[in-house]
């Protein structure tokens, strides 16, 4: 049982540093890689390297990257503010107005954007202040940001879904596009969750129609802002030509395999940030030295999200080469659980792995081995992988919390420990029972 115990050291450190040394999750899973190979023997170096050059090296990892400045040019040109003022001149007026529109747009940010914390600071500083001025509480309003984040994870294509397909035990299982649509499917029965949320804490709070004060016409907000649903329009383009009957005429036209020659994850960032450049296009730099000054403030972005992501790639193959994936299948294999108790255990610990860690480092800690262990037990694997992304979108709502807790949290002015009983109860458990259902195909994906 070699590799479980290397997986208690892999999460201890990283528990440990994260938790109690309170440094970065990047140095963490640099950290929990290096704890990890001690446990492969005398091949120790030799795994180490090979581990980590199959992660920098896969596209994955610049697919990521792009995903990355994606998001920040579409934050810096405007375009999502316009997108927001969008849903709150349609929206907006009716009870609840400004906790619709926060629930909507982190739903269309979080198959943009993907970052839980970005998502929360962009939609929680136009919608937090709003939704106090409507009569709903700071805390009832922090939890509805931070609880709406999660939703970054359940769409099409966060780094935590990268992570999951491009490792070592779960890649051999499904590809990319196989993923895709059971999970924005998914995703859309999360977003179901979140509008009941929504519904119940504006019938609790009795929150007024936002006055027409806070918010631009219809017309006006159509005129600067209806060609930003066009990101929503490119997105599409990669998958269709990727799949169905469009997919195999291309095929037999060019005479290859268009599924195997187009990579969906490396063309969707590449098209969001060609239409989001040219929305956008009047609030870029115009010279050299404001593009150079752009890229330097885009660069922290970049050093979180690639060492959390690389070294997260290289942990999970470091860990598969210890014989974590057989070893765990085969442990709860033996306790002989029904599939609705394995599912439920599974979903618990990674909530519980979920809740000191982001999203993208519980793929890679525990993630990869719950998709493992449910294959085995007849899952299908794109059901399974649904599921535990559901799961892992948790981040934010069991205590301690992530960053998108803390971000809502300091944009309401509000002590994160009165969101916790919330957030357990209106987002944790219900998304435990969601990824359950999926599991046991009463929710179809």
């Amino acid at each position: 049982m070699i590799g479980i115990w290397a997986l208690g050291a892999y999460l201890a450190v990283i528990l440990l540093w994260t938790t109690l040394v309170k440094r970065s999750v990047g140095e963490a899973m640099i950290l929990g890689f290096l704890a990890v190979l001690p446990f492969t023997g005398a091949a120790g170096a030799q795994i180490g390297w090979s581990s980590l050059y199959s992660a920098v090296t896969d596209e994955i990892v610049y697919a990521t990257m792009a995903f990355v400045f994606m998001g920040y040019l579409l934050d810096k040109t405007g375009v999502l503010d316009k997108l927001i003022d969008l849903l709150n001149s349609l929206i907006g007026g009716v009870k609840g107005g400004p906790a619709w529109v926060s629930t909507v747009a982190s739903a269309g940010l979080g198959g943009v954007v993907h970052n839980q914390a970005a998502i929360a600071a962009t939609v929680g500083s136009v919608t937090i202040p709003w939704m106090e001025k409507s009569r709903l509480d700071k805390p009832s309003a922090a939890t509805l940001v931070a609880g709406n984040a999660g939703m970054g994870i359940t769409f099409p294509f966060s780094a935590s879904m990268f992570v999951l397909v491009g490792s070592a035990t779960v890649g051999p299982l499904l590809n990319v596009n196989e993923l895709v649509l059971p999970l924005l499917i998914g995703g859309l029965w999360c977003f179901l969750h979140r509008l009941i949320v929504t519904w119940l804490l504006i019938r609790k709070s009795g929150m007024a129609p936002l006055d027409a004060a806070h918010r631009l016409p219809v017309r006006t907000a159509f005129s600067r802002g209806w060609t930003t649903m066009l990101l929503f329009v490119v997105v599409a383009i990669p998958l269709v030509i990727t799949s169905g009957a469009i997919a195999s005429a291309l095929s037999d036209w060019t005479g290859g395999d268009v599924t195997k020659s187009v990579s969906v994850v490396v063309w969707i960032p590449v098209v969001l940030i060609i239409t989001g450049a040219l929305l956008g296009r009047k609030q870029l730099p115009a010279g050299r030295q404001a593009w150079w000054a752009l890229l330097q403030n885009s660069a922290p972005r970049f050093g979180v999200v690639g060492v959390t992501v690389v070294f997260a790639f290289a942990g999970a193959n470091a860990l598969a080469a210890t014989g974590l994936p057989k070893q765990m299948t085969a442990l709860l294999s033996e306790m002989n659980l029904p599939l609705w108790l394995l599912a439920i255990l599974i979903g618990l610990i990674v909530i519980a792995v979920a809740a000191p860690l982001s999203a993208t480092a519980t793929m890679a800690a525990v993630g990869t081995v719950g998709v493992a262990t449910l294959v085995a037990a007849g899952v299908p694997a794109t059901t399974a992988a649904v599921a535990v992304l559901v799961f892992s979108s948790c981040e934010a709502a069991v205590p301690p919390g992530g960053a998108p807790l803390y971000v809502a949290c300091g944009i309401a002015d509000v002590d994160p420990i009165r969101t916790f009983a919330r957030l357990l109860t209106h987002y944790a458990l219900p998304l435990l029972g969601i990824g359950v259902l999926i599991i046991l195909g009463v929710l179809p994906i």
